[in-house]
């Protein structure tokens, strides 16, 4: 009977688990699809999973030029916004952005590779630690730290799985951002870009009027047109007035 009371408390545990997880997705993609600026949507992203997961770091970081990769959002200190990090002091995170692999530590302290960084550990209360990339395409555009302090309740691989998609989805919301940030930039160019094409369009007319009045003034071709016959001359008449109206046509767009 306590076996099965223990199977139907963990089953019981797992299902408010997988609810809670659904209610976070839902809730990050409510405050990313409020905002179409990148740092707005990793600061949101990052708090969402700090109160999701009560914990202690959540950083979400991208790659920059020249193999930097920088801090954009943080749930503890949401008045970090770029700050230049040195991979050397986070291995996690170094393996996560070279391998393109989610890094999962259960229990850092007593983990091989953080020998050399258990004093700080130590101090620093850390339990678990999960690093997931954020992939577009075939590149490794930022990653997801996110860290909980000893006593908190460890990370699961339901967990780690929740925190895959969260990555996804902030991929994606991250393109969506840039192709905005794209259309901003390109809109904003395009009246200086078209009142350059206006004054090119002016100063050429300008040009040829100046050179025809210029070319007809002469004593040799004053009178020219008065040689032409009456047919020709209706002709020339009727192709100007064509003309004028297919440059009408086309200036309305």
């Amino acid at each position: 009977m306590s076996d099965d009371i223990a199977r139907l408390e963990a089953q019981v545990a797992e299902l408010t688990r997988e609810r809670d997880h659904l209610k976070a997705i839902v809730d990050i993609l409510q405050e990313i699809s409020a905002s179409l600026h990148f740092v707005d949507i990793l600061q949101a992203i990052s708090r969402k999973l700090g109160e999701a997961f009560g914990l202690d770091r959540c950083s979400i970081f991208l790659a920059g030029e020249r193999q930097e990769v920088r801090l954009v959002a943080s749930y503890e200190d949401p008045s970090i916004r770029n700050l230049v990090v040195d991979l050397d002091r986070y291995p996690e995170l170094k393996r996560a952005f070279e391998s393109g692999e989610t890094v999962f530590v259960p229990d850092a302290l007593h983990d091989p590779a953080y020998v050399a960084l258990r004093h700080q550990l130590v101090e620093r209360n850390v339990q678990s630690i999960v690093v997931v990339p954020i992939r577009w395409r075939a590149d490794t555009i930022g990653a997801i730290f996110l860290r909980t302090e000893r006593g908190a309740t460890p990370f699961s691989d339901v967990d780690v799985h929740f925190c895959q998609v969260v990555a996804d989805l902030t991929a994606k919301a991250l393109r969506n951002a840039h192709r905005f940030e794209n259309v901003v930039r390109t809109s904003a160019s395009q009246p200086a870009e078209h009142r350059q094409a206006e004054l090119q369009r002016i100063a050429l007319v300008a040009y040829l009027r100046r050179l025809l009045d210029r070319f007809a003034a002469t004593e040799d071709h004053m009178w020219s047109e008065t040689l032409l016959p009456k047919a020709s001359d209706d002709e020339l008449e009727r192709l100007v007035s064509v003309s004028m109206q297919v440059l009408d046509e086309e200036s309305k767009g």
